[in-house]
């Protein structure tokens, strides 16, 4: 159904108008649980010999929710995520290289960290268009978020990342090998699984897909 300003409604909002419960508890509900889903997400972490920046699955984790969630839940549950963090919480990816707590921000993996709400958000903005729907649309929805994902992090990591050793910014073209092309086949990979879940999670409703 689409509302007023031209939206659709979001698969969290389908949920939300069936319930019995008051419509933000389940919301923050939501939002707390994908929080969780990130961290553990994180948790799954394999470090790699040629750079400080590990293979984990919390980027599919994150455009998973922005088309679950939409635009504001899913930004909200990646504020949440790195708020835990920064306050200490064990739900950034473990690794003996990478700073803990808040110095994570300004790390190697910062600026994938710090594009996680946006990701979320531009992915959440898609799915409110209807892009959620269907396989292809989800896909497309879920690679836009990705690279957005991919930009801030390759830039962050060429420019101003700051590593426990101290050393010169690594510059793009090093920043793109050392942060991006190793996980673009992976990465890929995982989206071409995850993008059924939205249309799938809209069938068992039994809200129209087309």
């Amino acid at each position: 159904m689409m509302n007023s300003t031209g939206s659709t409604a979001t698969f969290i909002d389908t949920l939300v108008s069936r319930a019995d419960a008051h419509p933000w508890a389940i919301k923050l509900a939501a939002m707390v649980f994908v929080a969780g889903l990130t961290a553990a997400a994180a948790q799954v972490s394999v470090p790699l010999p040629f750079t400080a920046v590990p293979f984990t699955l919390q980027p599919m984790m994150v455009l998973v929710a922005g088309l679950v969630l939409g635009s504001k839940l899913a930004l909200g549950s990646q504020i949440l995520y790195l708020f835990a963090g920064t306050i200490g919480l064990p739900v950034f990816a473990p690794s003996p290289l990478l700073p803990p707590g808040a110095l994570r921000l300004i790390g190697p993996t910062g600026g994938y960290l710090v594009a996680y709400p946006i990701a979320a958000w531009v992915v959440g903005r898609l799915a409110e268009r209807g892009l959620d729907r269907r396989y292809i649309t989800s896909f497309l929805a879920m690679l836009a978020g990705l690279l957005i994902v991919y930009g801030f992090g390759a830039l962050w990591l060429a420019f101003f990342a700051q590593s426990l050793v101290q050393t010169p910014p690594l510059g793009l073209h090093a920043a793109l090998i050392a942060g991006v092309y190793p996980f673009v086949v992976a990465d890929l990979l995982k989206i071409v699984a995850a993008a059924g879940i939205s249309p799938m999670l809209w069938r068992l409703v039994g809200s129209d897909t087309r």
